[in-house]
């Protein structure tokens, strides 16, 4: 794939990327005998009339609407898809449109392949995060009780269309929260990426959005290539994630939840940190990581009574082998290491230099 091609064919998975890649889609739906577009209230408001707009009038879908927020992306919401789903009588050979962020591809993704033991559906991410991530390789669930993705299935979408028109539906937080993923590609895997952000705060990007999500997406599809299943390379897209996932979790028992990408740029301090200790990362390197995420990113407000929480939470990662954690770490900027094992004093430790380096 070209890095300004904006259709092309990755696996079994079609990818349209940049402005105006929406156009793809009437021809593509013509050629389905029935839809359904699964949003939630804000997605409904804001991002339905701009696919509406695009769409030719004749080609019409019935719409299922679901709550947003994490706390909504559970077995209860599954429930409430199934039931639309057949009320509606639909059959294997119709389709679903995702239409939204990370909660509506992934608990998307994820009805419409047990649906009937399986329908076809694609992805039309409508926040930044879901652009460059979440709506990328195939990862399907919803949480279980208090553990984050503990349910779900490796399941590719038919198509998916990433249009960065969706971002002017995105308040400040929701833009910032993307972009803790995007500098995630840049630690792990692109120097080029790197150059682009040119030390800037995601509130300095400007014009390069488009830039900046096609080079981020085809990071995330070039890694899916060499391991879908995430049996051994992917897994170094999980930086940041253990301990970022285990904040955002705890976070959401609060009354002051956190996104996932405020989760995920504390956890990638806390691991560039352990990075440093155990797969060689250069102490300026890892000053220069940590203050490029500081630029985009303030510090979340914890205290060390919480380490504990903190520390069973990652006990419950899906990276836990043998009851060992096991840390996707930099070993230099541009370069990780996946399965490092990584005691649990280091684990604390990590948060303390986090909450103490300020």
């Amino acid at each position: 794939m070209q890095e300004n091609e904006q259709k092309f064919t990755s696996g079994n998975v079609n990818y349209y990327i940049g402005q105006n890649s929406l156009k793809f889609l009437s021809d593509y739906l013509k050629k389905i005998n029935r839809f359904f577009i699964l949003v939630d209230e804000n997605t409904e408001v804001n991002c339905l009339p701009v696919l509406n707009k695009i769409l030719s009038k004749d080609i019409t879908g019935d719409i299922i609407q679901i709550k947003s927020g994490e706390d909504n992306k559970n077995l209860d919401t599954c429930n409430l898809i199934w039931e639309k789903l057949t009320n509606f009588n639909a059959d294997r050979d119709n389709l679903v449109i995702n239409l939204g962020g990370g909660v509506i591809t992934d608990i998307g993704g994820f009805t419409a392949s047990t649906y009937k033991r399986g329908m076809k559906f694609i992805n039309i991410p409508t926040t930044l995060l879901g652009q460059v991530d979440a709506a990328i390789g195939g990862k399907t669930g919803v949480d279980f009780k208090e553990y984050k993705n503990h349910i779900g299935l490796f399941s590719n979408p038919e198509s998916v269309f990433i249009d960065p028109v969706f971002l002017n539906t995105l308040n400040k937080r929701q833009l910032r929260s993307g972009f803790a993923e995007i500098l995630k590609y840049a630690f792990i895997m692109d120097p080029m990426l790197t150059d682009i952000i040119n030390n800037r705060s995601f509130s300095e990007i400007g014009n390069d959005w488009g830039k900046i999500i096609h080079k981020s997406a085809i990071d995330k599809i070039t890694v899916v290539e060499k391991d879908e299943k995430e049996n051994g390379f992917r897994k170094i897209l999980n930086f940041g994630h253990t301990i970022g996932h285990a904040l955002e979790t705890w976070f959401l028992k609060t009354d002051n939840p956190i996104t996932h990408g405020e989760a995920v740029a504390a956890g990638m301090i806390c691991e560039t940190w352990l990075s440093h200790e155990f797969t060689g990362l250069k102490e300026d390197e890892m000053d220069k990581i940590i203050s490029l995420i500081d630029k985009s990113f303030e510090r979340i407000i914890f205290k060390s009574d919480t380490f504990d929480d903190l520390l069973s939470l990652t006990k419950q990662d899906k990276k836990v082998r043998g009851g060992s954690s096991r840390y996707s770490l930099l070993k230099s900027s541009g370069e990780a290491v996946f399965d490092i094992p990584v005691e649990d004093n280091w684990m604390l430790r990590s948060l303390e230099f986090y909450i103490m380096d300020k």
